[in-house]
This record gives C-alpha cells, sequence and structure tokens, in this order.
C-alpha cells in the first residue's frame, strides 16, 4: 500500500468544503487529507481519510468507507469528509460566535 498526501488538480468538493467552513466556525484546525492507494490484482484502489483537529488540540481521523478508481479519487476525499462533517456538526460553535450568527450580524 502507498500513499500521496495530495491528488493532483482536485479542487475541493461539496463535502469538503462545507467541512471546511464547519471547522472554521468551530476554530478548529483545518482538514487534513491523505491518499492511499492499493494494488489489486491487475489494478489499483484508492481511497482516503481525513483528519480534523478540535479546538483541545485532539485529533479525530474519519476513513473513507469505499476504494474508488484512480480517476475517482477526490469521491474518497468527499466521502471521509461526509463522515468527518457529521461528527463537526455535533460540536457546539464557541458562545461569542453563536450570538453573533443568532442576532443576523
Amino acid at each position: 500500500m502507498s500513499n500521496a498526501s495530495s491528488s493532483p488538480s482536485q479542487t475541493p468538493s461539496r463535502w469538503q468544503t462545507n467541512l471546511s467552513d464547519a471547522c472554521e466556525e468551530r476554530q478548529m484546525s483545518s482538514p487534513s487529507y491523505q491518499i492511499f492507494s492499493d494494488r489489486r490484482g491487475g489494478r489499483t484502489a484508492w481511497s482516503a481519510h481525513v483528519t480534523v483537529v478540535d479546538a483541545t488540540g485532539s485529533p479525530r481521523t474519519f476513513h473513507a468507507r469505499n476504494w474508488y478508481s484512480g480517476e475517482y479519487v477526490n469521491n474518497a476525499k468527499e466521502d471521509a469528509a461526509e463522515l468527518a462533517l457529521k461528527e463537526v456538526e455535533s460540536i457546539d460553535m464557541p458562545e461569542e460566535q453563536q450570538v453573533t450568527e443568532t442576532d443576523g450580524s
């Protein structure tokens, strides 16, 4: 199994963008993605995991549920980001930010 720290020319999609936004709102570090490949017979399968670090410095890693062919490696990042987002959204935002967003300012 090998890994690469980023995928070439892949732009963030819906789940990745939403995860980044949710982390920023909660004053968490930006998500960090890792791409993995695994040779399977005559083909290579790709997957990913994403790590987020909460405000206390505790890292959480979320693994994509599936393996993908190379042209769909961004789907692996999206899969991992979706799982992470569900967890991150359960974390309360900082108090002063909740008041500001509620007031509509």
